[in-house]
């Protein structure tokens, strides 16, 4: 579990430097930037929420193996 949570730290991190060396070294206009940058972290939180939600599936289907709800063939 700590190299998912690692894995996914590392690719958080990632992404926000990346951002904002982006904004730093951009050749727009603010507002276009500012736009860029919403769209951007609109896409991430889309995909993040789709992660979480997939890791979800998997942990409860994990969880009902355990209780014994779901029988392996």
């Amino acid at each position: 579990m700590s190299r998912a949570v690692n894995l996914l730290l590392g690719f958080l991190t990632g992404a926000v430097m990346g951002a904002a060396l982006g904004l730093l070294l951009a050749p727009t206009s603010g507002r276009q930037l500012r736009e860029e940058a919403r769209e951007y972290v609109e896409e991430m939180k889309r995909e993040v929420e789709e992660a979480a939600q997939k890791r979800r599936e998997e942990l409860e289907l994990q969880l009902a193996h355990l209780r014994g709800e779901i029988r392996s063939e």
